[in-house]
């Protein structure tokens, strides 16, 4: 899609990222040149918010799979690729470089959507021999995103599942999981549904500025109890835990999830592949200037000198004395709060309930349709 324009380091209103790195895949870039007379400078003193664009996307299928070993499904739905929740840390922001898009302000700013992606999640379950698992929502990006409150694009995928009786995961860090509590709780009287809120931190100050377009803590604490209520188990990731900016907020973010409702917990560790290292960085020195030199001090500790190890069974949760004191107070918190329920996890959602539909079962409108 072009050459990328490195922009200077800035803050955009609204979002997380300050840069546009360039497309590692591409064999050129650009970047702003300031002549002597200062005119860069001026340039970007104030620059104007960047608004959201949306790009349809021609994929012919649905289902995204992994043979990943250290996590916990084979198959995923992504209805949006870039999540205009802009967080900064988000260990998507690569893959939006094979759209010869930057993992940068591009990733929060340059949004693909897949209009016909219940049609054709609808098409692969019928398919003869289809052998149903748990189907991740929000493996990559987030299924309720501001931009799926007006493309409905999630509720439509839950619409086909609740139809075929297909089990569903959700991970989210929008309180709008709560419009589609309908499908949702009854899909969890069957045991085929599981939601877990993604919550960083309990700080509104920080949570601002590291994840500016995601529901504030308290909204996704809320969220969690309205979900308990109605019924519908969910969980907390505490996640990612970055030392020396929030990991002293684990035990506490645990606690407020059990007294919300929450059945079950996790966490990982900061993640910083690819040009999320340069991303983090930046966000560093422009937000914790005082404490950046300290923060990267101890996420290498916790990945063996490096910034980032992506070695299956480490990547999560790190290596070292410090990961290793960071895994012992998750697990004490978590069995102390009773967040190791049986019954909680992914692996515990029934899939012989699957059943393809007759195909008349449509919905209302899509049948309406039909008769023309």
């Amino acid at each position: 899609m072009g050459e990328a324009f490195a922009l200077p380091p800035a803050a955009r209103k609204g979002r997380g990222a300050g840069l546009n790195p360039a497309i590692r895949f591409e064999t050129s870039s650009r970047e702003a040149f300031d002549d002597g007379w200062g005119t860069l400078e001026a340039a970007f003193a104030d620059l104007p918010p960047l608004p959201t664009t949306l790009t349809p996307d021609k994929s012919k299928s649905a289902l995204a799979w992994n043979e990943s070993p250290d996590i916990g499904f084979d198959r995923a739905v992504n209805p949006y690729r870039g999540c205009e929740h802009g967080c900064v840390y988000c260990y998507a922001r690569p893959s939006h470089a094979y759209l010869g898009l930057s993992p940068g302000l591009d990733f929060e700013t340059r949004l693909i959507f897949k209009p016909e992606v219940a049609a054709l999640l609808e098409k692969e379950l019928r398919k003869p021999g289809y052998d149903p698992r748990p189907i991740a929502l929000g493996s990559n990006t987030d299924p309720y995103q501001p931009v799926e409150r007006t493309l409905k694009l999630t509720r439509a995928v839950l619409e086909v599942l609740d139809r075929f009786n297909h089990p569903v995961t959700i991970v989210t860090k929008s309180a709008g999981v709560l419009r589609d509590l309908d499908i949702l709780a009854a899909m969890a009287k069957r045991n085929l549904a599981r939601v877990c809120l993604s919550i960083t931190t309990l700080d509104p100050r920080l949570a601002r500025i590291m994840e500016p377009r995601a529901a504030s803590p308290e909204r996704r604490l809320a969220a969690v109890r309205d979900l308990a209520a109605a019924g519908v188990p969910a969980a907390v990731l505490a996640a990612p835990m970055i030392p020396g900016v929030n990991d002293a907020e684990l035990e506490t973010i645990l606690e407020r999830a059990a007294a919300a409702g929450a059945t079950h917990a996790g966490y990982v560790l900061l993640r910083l592949p690819l040009e999320i290292k340069q991303l983090f960085e930046d966000w560093l020195a422009r937000h914790m200037p005082d404490r950046a030199a300290r923060v990267l001090s101890l996420i290498r500790q916790t990945r063996g000198g490096a910034l980032y190890d992506s070695r299956f069974g480490v990547r999560q949760k790190g290596t070292g004395a410090y990961a290793d004191l960071l895994a012992q107070r998750f697990a004490v918190a978590a069995r102390r709060l009773n967040l190791e329920r049986r019954g909680g996890g992914v692996g515990n959602l029934d899939c012989t309930q699957f059943r393809v539909p007759d195909a008349a079962r449509k919905a209302p409108q899509t049948a309406q349709l039909a008769l023309f």
